[in-house]
């Protein structure tokens, strides 16, 4: 169970370091273009972008659409 729970820690770390290294080349990358590049769905991206913005590691600025991330 331990090892479980850590395997999932690892994978979620490692999937928002890769999230945070494409905002930074493209902050105005969108969530489809993330999904693709990820090779998550669209709803694993909007899980991990609003962990993310809860954790304060990001925020989105602008309207929806054309708005840019911004890595804190």
């Amino acid at each position: 169970e331990k090892t479980v729970e850590k395997t999932v820690e690892k994978t979620v770390e490692k999937t928002v370091e890769k999230i945070l290294a494409f905002i930074r080349e493209n902050p105005s990358i969108t969530q489809k273009e993330l999904a693709v590049l990820t090779g998550l769905t669209q709803r694993g991206i909007e899980w991990n972008l609003r962990k993310m913005k809860n954790d304060n590691l990001i925020e989105r600025t602008g309207p929806a659409k054309g708005g840019k991330w911004v890595v804190k």
